[in-house]
This record gives C-alpha cells, structure tokens and sequence, in this order.
C-alpha cells in the first residue's frame, strides 16, 4: 500500500509541475509539452495532477479532450484507488 501511496503522489507531482511548465512556455512562446506527453501522464495515474494544474493555472481549458476526459478519468482513478486500497489490500 505504501508502494502505492508514493506512487500516485510522485505521478501527480509530476504532471501538475508538467502543467505549470507547459503553460510558462506558452506565455513566453517557448517549446511546449505535447499533449500527448500530458495526456500519457493523466493515464498512468497523474491525472488529479494534470486537472489541479488545469484549475490553478487557467492552462487548457479551452480544449475541449482536456476540459471532459481530464475531470471524467481524475474521477475514475479517484474510485479505483479508494477500491484498490479498501478492498484489494
């Protein structure tokens, strides 16, 4: 379980700093982040993360993918998390 809990902080970290990185560039016309990189890091369990940085930074919310999958899969990973943890262990 500890395994787990380390995890899933270190991946949101990551993506919400991906996120506030991404949005740094695009003020200052930097190279980006592709969104494939960000989307890859919402899958692998990051996407609380990727929606925080949404929400804090004002960064992809005009996307339609980002403004649906991003909350719809941070939801999803919420469930299964508390079902792995409640359940599985």
């Amino acid at each position: 379980m500890l395994y787990l809990n380390v995890y899933m902080l270190l991946i949101n970290i990551f993506a919400f700093h991906f996120m506030l990185f991404d949005k740094q560039s695009a003020r200052k016309s930097k190279r980006r982040i592709p969104e494939k990189v960000l989307f890859t890091f919402a899958l692998l369990g990051g996407s609380a993360g990727v929606f925080l940085g949404m929400l804090f930074f004002r960064h992809k919310t005009k996307h339609i993918t980002f403004t649906v999958l991003i909350p719809s899969l941070t939801a999803a990973q919420i469930i299964a998390y508390f079902f792995i943890r409640n359940y599985l262990v």
